[in-house]
């Protein structure tokens, strides 16, 4: 059996401290799942919370932690300027955790995600290659098996091409690309299970 790799307890060092994030968490409605290598309470399939160890804190982070009030002042941006609805809870020592405001923020983040309140992620402009795009107009052929694959097939090979920064690079990407278009296959196929 293989083992769990648990990405979410880095250091392995807050078992007994996750422990009882996790008992306090448990007397609630939400519902765990593994997803991501870590531990995610949710409600109605809808990710509210997650736990997890690091090499100086352990955390609880609520996914959409920018609707709550946070009266008490403890959440943070875990990445700010990338993360925008994303905020943790961080604690270095169990003498920290206080169950009845843990268990207010829990309670908030629940009537949160009911309500639907969420930030939805922003859809990104796929990138442009005019080599690409020149060599779509010149090959038919190759322009109608691309269209015909998923527009998220479509979007990798478009970004694969438009990365490329030298006339050799996207020549050589190109080549490479071409048979596969022509094949049906997508870029990344043979990682994908």
């Amino acid at each position: 059996m293989k083992e769990e790799k648990h990405t979410w307890d880095k250091v392995n060092q807050w078992g007994e401290e996750l422990a009882l994030l996790r008992n306090i968490i448990q007397k609630t409605e939400l519902v765990e799942t593994t997803k991501w290598g870590g531990e995610v309470y949710t409600i109605n399939n809808k990710n509210v919370l997650g736990i997890g160890g690091f090499k100086n804190f352990f955390t609880i982070w609520f996914f959409n932690g920018v609707f709550l009030k946070d009266e008490a002042q403890v959440l943070v941006n875990a990445n700010e300027g990338v993360t925008r609805a994303l905020r943790q809870w961080r604690f270095t020592s169990a003498k920290e955790v206080n169950e009845k405001l843990i268990m207010q923020y829990i309670r908030e983040a629940i009537e949160n995600e009911k309500a639907g309140l969420s930030i939805k992620p922003e859809k990104k402009e796929a990138m442009q290659c005019d080599y690409f795009a020149a060599a779509l107009k010149d090959d038919k052929k190759l322009n109608i098996a691309l269209e015909q694959l998923t527009p998220f097939k479509q979007k990798e090979y478009w970004e694969y091409m438009a990365t490329a920064k030298q006339e050799k690079t996207k020549v050589s990407r190109l080549e490479k690309i071409k048979p596969m278009i022509l094949e049906g296959r997508g870029l990344n196929d043979k990682y994908r299970s």
